[in-house]
């Protein structure tokens, strides 16, 4: 059995985050979602893609990558959208800068 690279502690932490931020930035109808991969967190808004976070040991060190529906994959080399100035390694950062480029 291989180690899992995100601890179940961490991604607790990480639900925790995302559920305070859906309560406290959306509405009942909206709602961030999560799904972890390996070394990666997608985040989801409502079932839809929105960016894609890497995880390298530090949760508040998150590399990311915004989802981009004219080519439906991640770009971690996008540095220039509505929002860019949010990310700053969080997840809520991460929340944050997809709601600007993708608004609810």
């Amino acid at each position: 059995m291989s180690k899992k690279i995100i601890s179940d502690e961490t991604r607790n932490i990480l639900l925790k985050k995302v559920e305070e931020f859906n309560q406290n930035e959306l509405t009942k109808y909206n709602s961030f979602k999560i799904e972890i991969r390996g070394k990666f967190i997608y985040l989801k808004l409502n079932g839809e893609p929105r960016c894609r976070l890497k995880y390298d040991g530090e949760i508040n060190s998150l590399g990311f990558a915004i989802y981009k529906y004219s080519s439906g994959a991640y770009d971690p080399e996008e540095f220039f959208f509505p929002g860019m100035g949010y990310v700053n390694g969080t997840i809520e950062g991460a929340m944050k800068a997809s709601l600007e480029v993708y608004p609810v």
